[in-house]
């Protein structure tokens, strides 16, 4: 655990130098081609350094806002407060602050840079149809991701991946309906180098959303593994999380609050049609296994 706790800790570090890179690159292009390489540079790198401090301090909340989730007290909602509490005393970490997502489909997520600033989130279909076990089985899975501490590695991939996706659109927005400052400025070696920079700006738009799902699916599916392991070692009841996986499977109704950006920090695959089969296509671009596999290897734990 304190080896993946470690490599959560690296892979943001990565993450946040690598995202400051890559806006960086962009701005450049951009400057190069309507003001200047340094100015661009310089603008990106401000922009690049602020979103990534900002998905750092201000991620999970901007993640919370985006499903629409209600912080709750315990006399609103005491089983779910009794449960965190309880499973976060068994975790040895800070109780995570409580919300609840107005939605019918049962799911749950966990969000913050560290124990000590997490939050978990459940939909309410998810306390209306999970008994108190099933409840403390999905609770356990979430709180193995603050143990972790991969909730942030999840957070921050949202922001910086969306923040990839925009500098892009925006390069070609700029691009088609304002004209590049060399695009016409002369010709030669300036009208080929800006040829190039405008293939480029081409293949970030078309590349940035794929890298986005690349680096999603590369940190989801093997965490929601160990974070179904860790959870039921949480609980001591894997027939809790079993249970609660299986009724989520059979859950009549889509989310709606759930988008492409924050899709892989939930229980589940939020985009998932109720009652649908598993295609070999999605299993590709899934950011969760599928929940009949998840439920296989805890039945043989």
């Amino acid at each position: 655990m304190h080896e993946q706790i470690a490599a959560n800790k690296r892979k943001t570090f990565l993450l946040i130098v690598l995202s400051i890179l890559f806006l960086g690159a962009i701005g450049w292009i951009i400057g190069y081609l309507f003001l200047s390489g340094t100015v661009g540079l310089v603008i990106a790198a401000i922009l690049a350094v602020a979103l990534s401090l900002g998905s750092y301090f201000f991620g999970d909340k901007m993640v919370l806002a985006s499903t629409r989730a209600k912080k709750v007290t315990p006399e609103q909602e005491p089983r779910l407060h009794n449960v965190v509490e309880g499973l976060a005393i068994a975790a040895g970490v800070p109780k995570p602050e409580v919300y609840v997502v107005p939605e019918v489909a049962p799911n749950a997520f966990a969000t913050g840079r560290d124990p000590e600033h997490s939050s978990i989130a459940v939909t309410q279909g998810l306390l209306d149809t999970m008994n108190r076990v099933e409840l403390e089985g999905v609770i356990g899975h979430e709180m193995s991701h603050v143990l972790d501490r991969d909730i942030l590695v999840g957070t921050v991939v949202a922001t910086v991946v969306g923040a990839a996706i925009l500098l892009s659109e925006i390069f070609m927005r700029t691009w088609f309906f304002g004209g590049g400052r060399r695009r016409d400025s002369g010709g030669g070696d300036a009208g080929v180098i800006g040829l190039v920079f405008f293939l480029i700006g081409i293949m970030l738009l078309i590349l940035a959303p794929l890298a986005g799902q690349l680096i999603k699916l590369s940190v989801s599916r093997n965490r929601e593994y160990l974070a179904d392991a860790q959870g039921v070692l949480l609980t001591r009841y894997p027939p809790g999380l079993i249970s609660a996986l299986q009724k989520i499977a059979a859950a009549p109704h889509a989310m709606r609050a759930a988008n492409n950006a924050t899709a892989h920090l939930w229980l589940d695959q939020p985009s998932r049609i109720p009652g649908a089969q598993t295609s070999t296509l999605e299993r590709l671009f899934s950011t969760h296994p599928p929940i009949q596999d998840r439920i296989r290897r805890l039945d043989e734990m």
